[in-house]
């Protein structure tokens, strides 16, 4: 060995492996980084200006019926899904109704919650057949909660076929309006109707029947949807197979008064892939630096220790 190290006296044997340490931790910090691993939590502000809109849903059994493809109601709730898709800032909220109204998601700005509870939006939903579209209303108001009834940020949306047999829609919807608050209507179905289709156990077995025994054609009220449209200062469409009318009713969202809904507050991961990247590129650097020749001044030094060279 000390031949050999006599014979070669520029050459550092102990620099390669010194490289190849630098070269593996470089490597791992690179492994590391490209991870993307999150490490304690940052706060960042939101501001939000937007419309508030709650949208009520009938989810009667005359919903069912094909006149408008696939059904009204699965029409209706592809139709709220590319209006949630739309919104950019706006808050939104659902209210399903039949004889009587709930609240099926309080109104947020969170989209992918809103579009979870339509998804599980049925007939069978609401206990109590009928379509009370004025305690929707009524419901739908009083959800918007005692903010600053001033501004005109506010709209509900009533989609339904407008068989309204339950209550005074109409002065319903002139009581919002008191409030600053616009209702729009979009009827779902025909004006010749359809048979409303029986299901068990997802298998359509037959069409509902009257007492008589005769089949129950539901047919689409334009005249009550335009009424209380009117009295909700908003617009009445009515949906077709082509058409379902949201686009109109989108503009006339976004053309209304812009509210900021306040700053929020919500925590993130913070990102520390930058510093292990940085550490890997130090490392390759400091490695591409080291010869594998040894220095005149580091043989001086001798910093490592190898003294039994000069012996």
């Amino acid at each position: 060995m000390h031949l050999v190290r006599f014979l070669t006296p520029g050459k550092a044997y102990t620099k390669p492996l010194r490289k190849f340490i630098l070269l593996m931790t470089a490597f791992l910090f690179l492994v590391i980084g490209i991870a993307g691993p999150q490490v304690g939590t940052k706060l960042e502000t939101v501001k939000r200006k937007g419309v508030d809109v709650i949208i009520a849903l009938d989810v009667s059994n005359s919903m069912n019926a094909e006149d408008i493809k696939p059904s009204r109601l699965e029409r209706a709730k592809q139709s709220i899904s590319r209006l949630i898709d739309q919104m950019q800032g706006d808050r939104i909220g659902l209210i399903v109704f039949a004889g009587e109204a709930y609240t099926q998601l309080p109104i947020t700005t969170d989209y992918g919650a809103a579009k979870l509870f339509l998804s599980t939006v049925n007939t069978n939903i609401v206990p109590t057949q009928g379509t009370a579209i004025g305690k929707a209303i009524d419901l739908a108001v009083s959800s918007f909660g005692n903010e600053d009834s001033s501004k005109k940020n506010k709209a509900i949306i009533v989609i339904t076929d407008g068989e309204n047999h339950e209550d005074d829609a109409v002065a319903a919807a002139k009581e919002a309006y008191k409030n600053n608050i616009t209702v729009h209507t979009i009827g779902m179905g025909s004006v010749n109707g359809a048979p409303i289709p029986v299901y068990t156990n997802g298998q359509r077995t037959g069409f509902m029947q009257d007492n008589n025994g005769q089949t129950v054609i539901t047919k689409i009220d334009e005249q009550t949807l335009a009424e209380i449209a009117q009295a909700g200062n908003g617009k009445f469409i009515r949906a077709t197979n082509s058409d379902d009318g949201l686009s109109i009713i989108m503009k006339e969202i976004n053309a209304m008064q812009k509210n900021e809904f306040g700053s929020k507050m919500f925590t993130d991961y913070a990102d520390q892939f930058q510093y292990l990247l940085g550490a890997a590129l130090f490392f390759l650097i400091l490695e591409f630096l080291i010869s594998e020749k040894r220095s005149r001044w580091m043989e001086e030094l001798n910093l490592f220790g190898d003294g039994d060279e000069k012996k």
